[in-house]
């Protein structure tokens, strides 16, 4: 338990989620792509071994407190399983240099099998990499495994830019392989909730950014829908998140099942508030870039401020969060302000005066 707590955030999240007093709010940096840092880990040391990255996940915890410790099967695994070529670089997250399916009507030809457990090298080393970090602080603090959604699974397997027009062009077959990757995605999350991770799934893909809100509720949410029931019927809790603008969407996101949402800095908290805050809690926005990165820890007290103003009153509460992973040489002190923040204008009871001027 972090020096400046009371409670670790196991205790903190089990208040928080039976309307019991809690020390502070919880705080959620997302912290994933840059965890290596803190042990002075390049990007390709952190995701070489399963020790590794769950070690990271460790001296983040330990450093800043956090409320939520990640593994990650990432958002191109199912990708990478079936046989798309990632690259491999040194101090950044690998992007796909070739994709598995090179023609949407060859989906048929997609083996299921890749993507199990026992064929997926990948798969085994982030599961133990879950089983290791919730070994070694599950006693103190919550895992999280961040997996991509069904519509960023089929995105990396399939060119973007023609999954977008495949929406139009070619739907029935797009309907077919998001079902194919939702199918496997649904084997994969039950390992990880055998394994005792929240599930974080992430769809950036689905970004109103990208997609239209037609596009949204007729290839994604049904999707998600039902892999929401399947991750609750294998006894799993999920936070959803779409990466980018979903203002559109917000409140067709929230009838997806999911137990809580989290927001991109893209939207605005308090409308995120009105259209999801009476059905789940709300987790955001502080901005990753602008802010976590580029900015100072006097930008960094101001946004957790501002972001505990306006989502503090939430009906069914608010977690303090980044609107989205942070990631490359991003500056650790503001990290520490960010956590230091949340204590400070966090502290229980909650006090309006504390964050209104």
């Amino acid at each position: 338990m972090h020096k400046d707590d009371q409670m670790t955030p196991n205790e903190r999240l089990t208040a928080f989620m039976t309307g019991k007093p809690m020390d502070r709010l919880l705080a959620m940096p997302v912290l994933v792509s840059m965890s290596g840092r803190v042990l002075g880990m390049t990007h390709k040391e952190k995701r070489s071994t399963a020790l590794n990255e769950a070690l990271a996940q460790v001296g983040c915890y330990e450093r800043f407190g956090n409320d939520l410790t990640i593994t990650e099967y990432g958002l191109h695994g199912v990708g990478a399983a079936l046989g798309s070529r990632m690259g491999d670089p040194e101090d950044a997250v690998p992007a796909i240099m070739e994709y598995a399916l090179e023609d949407l009507n060859d989906v048929d030809q997609l083996d299921m099998a890749k993507l199990e457990l026992k064929n997926d090298k990948k798969f085994q080393l982030h599961l133990e990499a879950t089983e290791i970090l919730i070994d070694k602080v599950g006693h103190e603090v919550p895992t999280g495994v961040l997996i991509s959604g069904p519509f960023t699974a089929a995105s990396s397997i399939y060119k973007t830019e023609n999954l977008l027009r495949a929406t139009r062009k070619n739907p029935e077959k797009l309907h077919q392989l998001i079902h194919f990757c939702n199918e496997g995605l649904k084997m994969i999350y039950r390992e990880f909730i055998k394994a005792g991770a929240v599930i974080l799934l992430c769809d950036p893909i689905a970004s109103g950014t990208i997609l239209n809100r037609k596009q949204y509720l007729d290839f994604v949410l049904p999707y998600t829908i039902d892999l929401m029931k399947d991750i609750h019927d294998a006894g799993g809790m999920v936070c959803y998140h779409i990466c980018g603008d979903t203002t559109a969407i917000v409140g067709d996101m929230v009838t997806s099942g999911c137990d809580m949402l989290s927001i991109d800095n893209r939207v605005d908290l308090v409308h995120a508030k009105i259209q999801a805050g009476h059905k789940v809690p709300v987790l955001g926005n502080v901005d990753p870039v602008e802010t976590m990165y580029l900015g100072t820890t006097e930008d960094v007290d101001l946004a957790v401020k501002t972001c505990i103003q306006k989502g503090y009153d939430s009906a069914n509460g608010y977690i303090l969060a980044t609107g989205c992973d942070l990631n490359g040489n991003i500056p650790l002190e503001n990290i520490d302000q960010f956590m230091a923040s949340a204590r400070k204008y966090g502290k229980w009871p909650l006090d309006p005066k504390n964050f209104s001027s």
